[in-house]
């Protein structure tokens, strides 16, 4: 069993010992063997996804965290119309051959893969929103990847008001997170994921990061068996398990929920599920999932 107590550390040796995998390919690589096809959607997940999307007319769809492409390829195959965007070049690669791949089928040929920044999001796909993305969608703990540069949340604002910019009146962001107010206070993290059935992952180290007495970072060093999908390579360590490591910026979902109300007004519909049930059925969930409305 791997060590998850609270390691606490100063930020800046933390950050300096942090390979940055998403730039040299190697989470890209790793996560797409975790995740596997879209059949390895948990079926809670697909269908909250799916049955919300549906209950509320949504045609376009822009994912704003699409990875190698696994819920884009999803949705395009239920019939969505979908724009994925990412700001990694190494994930966006895997959802490029995909696209490639099925490029005889419509939906696929006529799949728009950009590469933006939430930063900039606005402009980058600026000629593509038209009169707006009936959904926009940031899921799998992916803002959580952006760290908080200046102590005060203004490039976290700043992404938000982008991802309302997106969206036409009335249409909706669902935006989650994991449950960083459980990892701070326990130095833990559950390695179950509630979106895939992966048979993958073996166990997740923890390690929390502090500076100025506050949470700053969470650092999760990942063990994946790819023993029956790589065999060996420059990736695995001799015993067929993969260790890389991710950080995180660990947003409580008091401070969270306040970020999004900032943007979105006070009078928005938002509704916060706890592992895709409501909140009054699950005591302490793995993640929670935030829905909220641009206002008409």
């Amino acid at each position: 069993m791997a060590d998850n107590t609270i390691r606490t550390r100063s930020l800046g040796t933390a950050v300096e010992g942090i390979r940055d995998q998403y730039a040299d390919g190697k989470a890209a690589k790793v996560w797409e063997i975790f995740i596997g096809d879209q059949n390895s959607r948990t079926k809670n997940y697909k269908n909250f996804l799916l049955d919300l999307l549906r209950k509320k007319g949504c045609k376009r769809i822009l994912d704003v965290a699409c990875g190698t492409g696994v819920d884009s390829i999803m949705l395009l195959e239920e019939g969505f119309d979908v724009t994925s965007t990412d700001a990694s070049d190494k994930m966006l690669k895997y959802a490029l051959k995909a696209r490639w791949n099925r490029r005889k089928v419509p939906e696929f040929d006529n799949w728009v893969i950009e590469e933006a920044n939430w930063l900039t999001l606005y402009e980058d796909i600026e000629q593509l929103i038209g009169d707006g993305f009936d959904a926009v969608i940031c899921l799998g703990n992916s803002f959580a990847h952006m760290l908080d540069s200046f102590g005060d949340q203004r490039e976290q604002k700043q992404a938000f008001r982008n991802f309302e910019k997106c969206l036409k009146p009335g249409g909706f962001l669902l935006i989650d997170h994991r449950n960083y107010d459980n990892i701070i206070d326990t130095g833990r993290t559950n390695p179950k994921s509630i979106y895939y059935n992966s048979n993958h992952m073996i166990d997740i180290k923890t390690s929390v990061m502090y500076t100025g007495g506050k949470p700053a970072l969470v650092i999760l060093d990942y063990l994946i068996d790819t023993t029956a999908s790589f065999g060996k390579n420059e990736f695995i360590t001799e015993n067929n398990i993969s260790e890389f490591r991710l950080s995180y910026y660990p947003h409580r979902l008091k401070v969270f929920n306040s970020m999004l109300v900032n943007t979105f007004g006070e009078n928005a519909y938002h509704e916060i599920y706890g592992d895709f049930k409501s909140l009054n059925e699950v005591e302490n969930p793995n993640f929670y999932i935030h829905y909220i409305e641009k206002t008409l």
